[in-house]
């Protein structure tokens, strides 16, 4: 489980990493694409996640409520986040 959520956590923080990337914002296709590539993969890791997932972290995740989720797994996981 530790695994699956350092995992998801590294996925997360790579998606507020490309949101907040200014320079790739100036090729907006790309930019789409990259976030359309982390958000499959936050996907995929979602589904991979032992069950059952706790339900805060489920409610944030099926929101897509990433912010969050990220902000829940670096305060509740004791799994060197």
């Amino acid at each position: 489980m530790e695994k699956a959520l350092v995992d998801l956590a590294q996925a997360l923080r790579e998606r507020l990493a490309i949101i907040h990337d200014e320079e790739s914002r100036g090729d907006e296709a790309k930019h789409i694409e990259r976030l359309k590539a982390v958000s499959e993969k936050i996907d995929k890791l979602q589904e991979a996640l032992p069950q059952p997932v706790e339900p805060r972290l489920a409610h944030y995740l099926q929101r897509k409520s990433y912010d969050k989720a990220l902000e829940y797994l670096e305060a509740n996981c004791n799994c060197g986040l």
